[in-house]
């Protein structure tokens, strides 16, 4: 028992080696795929994917509308805008890979099974996620074309840091695996009612992200949750690459250049990342202990 509790806390044993993460990986994505994209014909299934995120933008842009008075000139209006559109890659990517632990466990009952694969199951959790990226990517881009078409959201193309808007992306979406990891591993943990945890995680950093206003507007003595979230500096990272001076104007993070708050996502995105690791595996030791793996809420 000792020898096993240890292991949990080795990292080189949480590795994978290249064959089986490649493994892992493709066949989790062409399974996550299928499973997103399978549950109708590809015509509705692109209606949906347009109608979706503009249906989510309407919503914002309404109530920024009755709000604001109807000032969509203000910088804040972009600052929100482009905020709320990358925040979907948190709703889709983190709760994603969460939810592939309901997906198997509850609807399809193969949670056993694949711990008897020969795969890396974080990095299976993972793979899992690629269509959640894809989809959001599709509302991303989908989102942001609506507001420079119809709401007079200016980015100029040859003024966009295009280096660092890739880069950011790049990091954020890891740093929103690990994240998702980790509530893969608290649903392990949980055999009932465990459908709020992604929704509920993504709906909380919603109001502490500065995703849809500064963390200024917040009182005093919760701006440092917002402090220690990766995803303040992701978004910020984000508006800057798209709309720099825009983005700047607000003096949450204005006091940071844009190489410290790459430097600080990089960070965090590797704290999280050891945190992923430690406590997705003492989650998944902890339920089979409890023989939790098959477990489903049977009502």
């Amino acid at each position: 028992m000792t020898n096993q509790k240890s292991k949990i806390f080795n990292l080189k044993s949480l590795v994978p080696d290249r064959q089986t993460f490649t493994r892992s990986f493709r066949m989790a994505a062409w399974l996550g795929w299928q499973i997103e994209s399978n549950w109708t014909d590809p015509f509705l299934f692109a209606i949906y994917s347009i109608i979706k995120p503009l249906s989510g933008a309407a919503i914002l842009v309404v109530m920024y509308s009755i709000v604001s008075g109807g000032n969509f000139e203000s910088p804040i209006f972009p600052y929100i805008y482009l905020g709320n559109a990358f925040y979907m890659y948190v709703g889709q990517v983190m709760t994603g890979i969460s939810w592939a632990i309901i997906d198997d466990r509850e609807h399809y009952k193969t949670l056993k099974y694949m711990y008897m694969a020969p795969i890396h199951m974080p990095t299976y959790l993972m793979g899992r996620g690629v269509a959640r990226f894809i989809v959001a990517s599709i509302s991303v881009l989908i989102t942001i074309l609506f507001g420079v078409a119809f709401l007079h959201i200016q980015i100029d193309l040859a003024a966009v840091n295009w280096g660092l808007f890739f880069l950011s992306l790049f990091i954020g979406v890891i740093m929103l695996a690990m994240m998702g990891l980790i509530l893969a591993g608290i649903t392990l943990m949980l055999a009932n009612h465990v459908w709020f945890i992604g929704d509920a995680t993504a709906g909380a950093l919603y109001l502490f992200s500065g995703a849809i206003f500064p963390l200024d507007v917040l009182p005093a003595f919760l701006r440092p949750i917002g402090f220690i979230m990766p995803i303040t500096y992701w978004l910020e990272l984000l508006r800057r690459s798209l709309v720099g001076s825009v983005a700047q104007a607000f003096p949450t993070l204005a006091g940071f250049s844009n190489a410290q708050l790459l430097y600080i996502l990089i960070g965090l995105t590797i704290v999280f990342g050891v945190l992923s690791a430690v406590v997705f595996h003492w989650c998944e030791f902890r339920a089979r202990e409890r023989g939790m793996l098959d477990m489903v809420t049977n009502y």
